[in-house]
Order: structure tokens, then sequence, then C-alpha cells
């Protein structure tokens, strides 16, 4: 089958150092860009992340520090792969949680500011935990018949991403699904508006998910010992706070977003 796009989408997966966005380099990253006449474009590329692979990781996904020594960097690439992106909607396996970040926190690193403004994010792993509850080598075994041979390749598992999506939207296009407060609606069909919609969470502050917005639209941290607490009160009471966190490990998209906050509250209060 093929996708109903409107405009251009992209799936993408990265492979890396580690899981830790903030911490953690990019060391091969695949896009697969389909445009709504059908054209199919792939890229696959490994980069110099610039910090050593751990040995566990690289038992993984096969990336060694010797394969990447001499490849290019992120930011020597970033231009490049942002063109390339261009106004394309994202979708990936776990992206949301993972690929989205990374890719943005080495955008921030390359000092490129990313827009996310009217880009649609599908994460095919939302669709699939949220109907079946399963991983990627599943989700081709259970979808598609197969196995999903070269699992943690970057070009491979984008390839499988994309069919299980095609897959996921044929087998779910008459099927009801009821979410925790007991409405049922039919949200697989083939528009990526909507799919954003069923597999994107809305409530994010920033992409590591540091911060949410309460039931009033305001930010609220999401982690520690203010957790369930507005930001601006924190900043407030617990000036601090804000200074731990900016100079903390924290990812950069959450590093930003703190600023903003408080340069608002801080326009707020000279306009009081």
């Amino acid at each position: 089958m093929e996708l109903n796009l409107k405009k251009p989408i992209v799936f993408f997966d990265i492979e890396s150092t580690g899981t830790n966005v903030a911490a953690d380099r990019i060391c091969e990253i695949c896009f697969l860009k389909i445009s709504p006449d059908g054209k199919q474009e792939m890229k696959t590329r490994r980069i110099n992340p610039t910090i050593p692979i751990p040995a566990e990781v690289s038992l993984i996904h096969g990336i060694y520090d010797e394969d990447v020594k001499e490849e290019p960097t992120f930011k020597a690439l970033a231009k490049g792969i942002m063109e390339f992106i261009g106004e394309a909607d994202l979708a990936g396996y776990n992206s949301n949680k993972f690929d989205v970040p990374m890719l943005i926190e080495e955008f921030y690193r390359a000092g490129i500011e990313f827009p996310m403004e009217n880009r649609n994010l599908i994460d095919i792993q939302n669709i699939f935990h949220q109907m079946e509850q399963r991983t990627l080598s599943a989700a081709v075994k259970f979808y598609l018949g197969r196995e999903h041979i070269g699992a943690h390749g970057a070009e491979a598992d984008v390839i499988g991403t994309y069919e299980v999506l095609c897959a996921q939207i044929e087998k779910y296009k008459d099927v009801a699904f009821t979410d925790k407060q007991g409405n049922q609606s039919m949200p697989i069909v083939n528009d990526m508006d909507l799919l954003a919609k069923f597999t994107t969470s809305k409530d994010w502050v920033d992409f590591a998910g540091r911060m949410v917005y309460d039931k009033e639209g305001k930010e609220v941290f999401n982690f520690g010992k203010h957790k369930g607490r507005r930001v601006e009160e924190v900043f407030a009471k617990e000036p601090s706070y804000y200074d731990w966190m900016m100079n903390g490990d924290f990812a950069l998209s959450t590093k930003r977003a703190l600023e903003k906050i408080k340069m608002r509250g801080l326009l707020n209060k000279f306009k009081g």
C-alpha cells in the first residue's frame, strides 16, 4: 500500500554511543524519505561521535571506534541533514523517546535550530505497544510474517519500521481502540496528522520529558523532588534550582525550555 501523504515523511533510525541523550552521540543514522508522489530516497551515514563507543554498545549494533574514526562529525553533516529532511514529518520506532530527542540534541550542539513547528511526529512503537505491546523484531514477525534480519542495523531497522507502519494501517483501519478513559475511536488510518496525534504526547515541554504541561497549560516538573510542581513557582521559591539544572547533565532541549520559562517570568515581573 502507499501512504496517504500531504507532504514528505522521513523514517529514520539512529545508532549511538548509548542512550543518554545529554551525554551520548550518534554514530550512524539512516533516513528513508517518502514524497507524496511515491518517490523514495534512502541515505545512510556513519558518523564520528567524537567520544568512545563502549564495548557493550558496539556488541549490540556492531559499530566500533575503528569503524567511525575517519567519518565526519555530526556538526559537519548537520546542514546537509537538515536540508534533506526539510519540512517533512518524522517517523521512527521509539523515535519520540529516543531518536527525535537525540537528533534535536545533536542539532543544538552543532549550533542549529531544527524547526519542529507544523511537523508531525509518528512513533510506530506507540501504535504497536498500544495495539499489541511488542518489540520491533516481534512487530516485523507479527505484521509482516518474517524474521527481522539485520536487527539493530540502522538501515534494516528503518526499512522494517516503514513496512510495519504500512501493515499496521492495513490491519487496524477498521479496528476500534479504547483509551484509559473508556473512549472508543478508530485512530489507525492512512493520515499522518491523525497518526501523529495518536502516537505523540502533546504534554511534553522539552523533548527529554523533564517537564510536562498540566491541565491548565502550565509547565510542571516531571521528575525529582519537585515533580508535579509548576516550574515558575519552584524558581520563585528556590532560584538555585534553575542554576543547578542549567549546570547539570540535562539535555540542551531541557535547558532551552528552562531559559524560555525563566525569561518569561522575568518579563512578567518587569511588566508587573
